[in-house]
Parts: C-alpha cells; sequence; structure tokens
C-alpha cells in the first residue's frame, strides 16, 4: 500500500477555505430565520416544526450524495462537483429568503438553502479524509473548524453591524428589516466566493490512487437478510402508527406527528429495501449502516446528544433573549429587534470563539487525549447554556458564549478525527453522510418534541429549552467516556496525542 503525502499548510488552507462561504451561509440561517418566522407571523410553538426542513433535507440528501460522490469522477473531480452546485443553489436560496412574502414560502425556501448547503457541506468532510493521510486529518479538521468559526462570526454579526451603520433594523409588521436582508444578500456572494476558490485552487486524486492509498483496508459489507429487514420494517412501522393514534386520541402536540412519521418512515423503507428489485442504492445505505464500525456506534451516540443541544440552542435563543433580556416578544418592536441583533451578536461571538478554540484544541489533546478533550468542551457548552438563562445583563451573555465556542469546534472537529481513520477510502463519503445522521436525528426529535415540552411543562418559557440543552450536553460528554480507545487514534498517534 503506498502512503498519501503529506500537504503543505497552504494546500490544507485552500481545500478548506470553502466551508468559510458554507458556514457564512449556515450561520446566517441559524441566527436569523427563527426571526423571519415569528415576523412573518409563526406562533412560538410553532417554530420547531417549521425548522424541521433542516434536519429532514439532511436526512434524505447527506447519504445520496455521500453514495454519489463515491462513485463520482469528472474533470471537477469527485467531490468538487458537489461543493459548486450546492453552493450556487445555495446562494439563490439566500438571496430570495428575506423576501419571502409569506410564511410558508420563507419554509420552503428553508428546506430549499438547507438541502443545498448538505449538498455541499457533507462532500466536504470527505475531501478531508481522502486528500490527507492519518497523521494531518485532526490538522484538516481543526482548520475547517477554524473557517467554520471565522465565517460565522461575520455572518452572524452582520444585522448588528449594518444597524450600526444606520441600515433600517425595523420595518411594518410581516415585513423583513433592511438589516436582515443585506446580510443574506452578501452571505450568498460571500459563500459562492469561498467555495469557488476551494474549486479552482484544489485538486483531487483520481479513484484507482485513492484506493492504493486505502489506509483503513477493504470493509465487507454483508447483504442485506431479507427476513430479518421484513421483521424489523413491521416492527418500526407498527411504532409509528401506534405513536400517531397516541397522539390523535390523547390529543397531544400536533408537533409530535413528526416523531411518529418518523418511525413510520424508516419501517417504510426497510420493507422497500427487503423487495428483490429495491433500489441498489437504498440497499447499501441500510446494509452500510448495520455494518458500521464500533468506534462509529459508539461515536453516533454522543452525536446525538450534542446536536439536540445544538438544535435547541438555535431554535430558541432569540425568543428566550428577546423575552428574558430585553423584555419583548413582539417581533414589529424596536426592543424585540434589538434584542435578535443582540442574538446574532451572542452567535458570531460563540462561533469567534471556536474559532479560537479550534487553535487550542490540538495542544489540549496531545495534554488531555481525544476522549477526555472532548469531554471537557462539551460540559463547558453545557455550563454555558445553562448560565444564558442565569445572567440578566445583555452584555456578559458573551461570557456564557465561551463555554458554547468550545463545545462547538470540538463537535466540529474531534468525532471526525476520532472517526476518519476506520473509514475505507472507497465509501468515505457514504460512511460520513450515515454518520450524519446521527446531527440529523436529534434535531427531528427536537424539532417534534421541544415545543410539546414548553408547552405541557414550562409554560412556554423558550428558557427552559436551552437548559434542556445544557442536560443533553452533559449527557453527550459522558458518552464519549464509552468510546473505544484502542486503534481510535492512529492518526493522532504520530503526533504525540494520547487516547
Amino acid at each position: 500500500m503506498n502512503k498519501k503525502p503529506d500537504l503543505s499548510f497552504w494546500q490544507i488552507w485552500n481545500m478548506c477555505f470553502g466551508f468559510l462561504g458554507i458556514q457564512f451561509g449556515f450561520a446566517l440561517q441559524n441566527a436569523n430565520v427563527s426571526r423571519i418566522f415569528q415576523t412573518l407571523g409563526a406562533e412560538l410553538d410553532s417554530i420547531p416544526a417549521l425548522w424541521v426542513a433542516a434536519p429532514l433535507t439532511g436526512l434524505i440528501v447527506q447519504p445520496i450524495v455521500g453514495y454519489c460522490s463515491d462513485r463520482t469522477w469528472t474533470r471537477l473531480g469527485r467531490r468538487r462537483p458537489y461543493f459548486l452546485y450546492g453552493a450556487l443553489a445555495t446562494t439563490l436560496a439566500l438571496l430570495a429568503m428575506p423576501n419571502s412574502p409569506s410564511l410558508w414560502i420563507a419554509a420552503g425556501l428553508l428546506w430549499l438553502m438547507d438541502a443545498s448547503i448538505n449538498v455541499s457541506m457533507e462532500p466536504f468532510r470527505a475531501f478531508v479524509g481522502d486528500q490527507l493521510p492519518a497523521r494531518q486529518r485532526a490538522r484538516g479538521y481543526a482548520l475547517q473548524s477554524f473557517f467554520i468559526g471565522v465565517g460565522a462570526v461575520v455572518a452572524s454579526l452582520l444585522p448588528w453591524l449594518l444597524a450600526k451603520l444606520g441600515v433600517a433594523n425595523t420595518a411594518a409588521p410581516g415585513e423583513i428589516p433592511d438589516t436582515v436582508k443585506y446580510a443574506f444578500y452578501f452571505g450568498g456572494l460571500v459563500l459562492i466566493g469561498a467555495v469557488g476558490w476551494t474549486v479552482l485552487s484544489t485538486r483531487e486524486y483520481p479513484p484507482e490512487t485513492l484506493a492504493a492509498f486505502d489506509e483503513a483496508g477493504t470493509m465487507h459489507t454483508p447483504r442485506l437478510d431479507a427476513g430479518k429487514t421484513r421483521k424489523a420494517a413491521g416492527l418500526w412501522l407498527a411504532a409509528g402508527l401506534a405513536g400517531a393514534s397516541g397522539v390523535y386520541a390523547l390529543g397531544l402536540d400536533r408537533q409530535l406527528y413528526l416523531l411518529t412519521f418518523g418511525l413510520a418512515s424508516y419501517g417504510l423503507l426497510l420493507a422497500i429495501a427487503a423487495r428483490p428489485q429495491a433500489p441498489a442504492m437504498l440497499r447499501t445505505v441500510l446494509s452500510d449502516m448495520q455494518a458500521m464500525p464500533q468506534a462509529m456506534r459508539q461515536l453516533a451516540v454522543v452525536q446525538f446528544f450534542s446536536w439536540f443541544a445544538l438544535f435547541a440552542m438555535w431554535i430558541y435563543t432569540t425568543a428566550a433573549v428577546t423575552s428574558l433580556h430585553f423584555g419583548s416578544s413582539d417581533p414589529a418592536s424596536a426592543a424585540y429587534n434589538e434584542g435578535a441583533n443582540w442574538v446574532g451578536v451572542l452567535f458570531g461571538a460563540y462561533n469567534g470563539f471556536a474559532a479560537l478554540a479550534a487553535l487550542l484544541i490540538p495542544a489540549a489533546t496531545r495534554a488531555l487525549g481525544l476522549r477526555l478533550s472532548h469531554l471537557a468542551n462539551l460540559w463547558l457548552g453545557a455550563a454555558g447554556l445553562v448560565s444564558l438563562t442565569l445572567i440578566r445583563d445583555p452584555d456578559w451573555l458573551l461570557l456564557s458564549m465561551v463555554g458554547v465556542g468550545f463545545a462547538w469546534a470540538s463537535i466540529l472537529s474531534l468525532p471526525y478525527a476520532m472517526l476518519a481513520n476506520h473509514l475505507p477510502a472507497a465509501k468515505m463519503g457514504l460512511y460520513m453522510g450515515i454518520f450524519n445522521f446521527f446531527i440529523v436525528i436529534p434535531q427531528l426529535l427536537a424539532a417534534s418534541v421541544l415545543g410539546f415540552l414548553l408547552k405541557q411543562f414550562f409554560h412556554n418559557q423558550p428558557g427552559q429549552a436551552l437548559v434542556i440543552g445544557a442536560a443533553s450536553l452533559f449527557v453527550a460528554g459522558l458518552c464519549v467516556l464509552r468510546v473505544r480507545e484502542a486503534g481510535m487514534d492512529s492518526g493522532m498517534a504520530a503526533q504525540g496525542v494520547r487516547t
């Protein structure tokens, strides 16, 4: 087996630079979509259901893109066509979103935007695994986290900065303020420019060369057992139908139908896959998911609780800060819009701290190892989320963002550094897509149950969603301790990192 050559710092810089643009669009979405929904008339307890487009599209798009990009080779290479075309579609969605005339058009544009972002984002994870030898992968993912932080800082701050420059920060009821519109327009330009730079400044190994470099070896994937798959399909379908019947009979929150629909949908997919004429891609995705490496299974649990917390934060921070710290829940009021802009500053701050954390994480892993470093960062994030509900001076909320930033940087880098060496080159894209199921599924769960929990148990107090998120990050940290140590960190070992 040949060994991949090391890449220079600037080569790694170029291959990761596109993530700055992708995160620019992603951060504009996270910091402003709840604000847009509320401006267009959404009730607080309906916002999670409107957000469901984002994780649902990821669940569908990412494994498809991973499967297809593993099998793609064009003049642009293997992964780069997906970067480019996804960026073009995301740019169009960014330009259209702040001009939405109605709530449902905005929800549809969120669906398009998130699908397009996923088309670009998913292959970037596999791109690092393709291009870098094991000893450089942790550095590559850390540099991705750095660009994620930088892009998100500027994007999150844009409405606030534009307001400081005199751009109108309020508008008539049902109208999106100019600060948000111009931020989205600028974000589209940054996204296509940054992704274009990576597409033009990098190269990819042809499939035969990449196969010769494969450090993980060949992974045997067993064929689906049709009988067992049909039985599992029946159980998942029954669970979904029983859950939906229970929601209807008890008159529970309608958003719980999202959860029951998800259970039934998985059962339906299994039933289709069990048929002899099932699409090859579906059978491959499901069989590879059943055969995923043990380390991936363990890390999936960590990702599940981590991303449940993040989704709670993205959905409810605007509502929590505007009501707790600025005293308004009226999207047309000056106080609400001032608070919403401050949330953009806070989101920019946690991404800025994440960029700094990305530079410190390699040293932390050398001192503590990957697992303990990730645990510590997740618990810092939990403390940050809880403190958002305890601190009353909005300026001091910046301190809360230090912990959130360290958790964000760690979530975006260390699980991938732990995972990449276990994945064969021929299935790097598909397995990265499957791994992202455990980013998407907790977001769907959050969209299903958070509104219900707040309404039934917390008197619709949005700050309590942040407390729930903090508890989830704490559990994620505990689950890190279950991740198998042996052989997991071979790529870091060459750099002196302990497990």
